[in-house]
């Protein structure tokens, strides 16, 4: 049960710090800019790893729980209750974030600025990349350590600094779900759940092919 509860935190935290750095941007304009909130979102990143890692691994992502549940880390019981426990933990900060901010547009919801299919390659390959990270740094199924937290927080910052004009750099249906359904704004939902998770995954087989059993 601890795992779950620290899932549900940790993926608050995540939605909660950095999307409201795009709401307080919103709300004063220029006073964090893109590069202050692409900081806030691998920051975060990193502090959650360091403080979680060690207890539920940290995943804060329903896509990188079922990558894991793909290269057989995880049971099938802890990817269905992380997935909810991770949603439900995004829910509630946008939920907080709008009680904050009743003025806001968009509670820092992802939506492309690019044609649909460009966003939704751009999600694959964003999302590869850090799940290519995640695996490779990740002792089992476990983002923990100095080097874990530093290079997945650091893959988060390099991937909102790119990507985040574009598409919002969501790389996590979590975040994305969150301000989307306190919003009621489900447009862009679909793409954003089916890339990152086949991006994951793609992931997944990249690690095989290249470390076998070890991945």
């Amino acid at each position: 049960m601890k795992k779950y509860l620290t899932e549900l935190i940790g993926t608050f935290a995540l939605v909660f710090f950095g999307t409201g750095a795009i709401v307080v941007n919103e709300f004063h304009p220029g006073l964090l800019g893109h590069l202050g909130i692409s900081l806030v979102f691998g920051l975060i990143v990193m502090t959650v790893i360091y403080s979680i890692g060690d207890v539920s691994g940290a995943h804060i992502n329903p896509a990188v729980s079922f990558a894991f549940f793909l290269a057989k880390k995880i049971c099938l019981k802890d990817t269905v209750f992380y997935t909810i426990s991770q949603l439900v933990g995004a829910a509630l900060a946008s939920l907080l974030l709008r009680s904050f901010f009743r003025g806001s547009d968009s509670l820092g919801a992802t939506i492309p600025t690019l044609d649909p299919l460009a966003a939704f390659i751009l999600e694959v390959i964003i999302s590869f990349y850090l799940m290519f990270v995640i695996l490779h740094v990740a002792t089992g199924s476990q983002e923990k350590g100095l080097m874990a937290g530093v290079a997945v927080g650091g893959t988060v910052l390099i991937s909102s600094l790119f990507a985040g004009p574009l598409t919002g750099a969501s790389m996590n249906p979590a975040r994305t779900f969150g301000p989307a359904l306190i919003n009621l704004d489900l447009k862009y939902l679909w793409l954003y759940f089916i890339s990152t998770y086949l991006g994951m995954s793609l992931a997944v087989i990249s690690c095989l092919l290249i470390r076998n059993n070890k991945c």
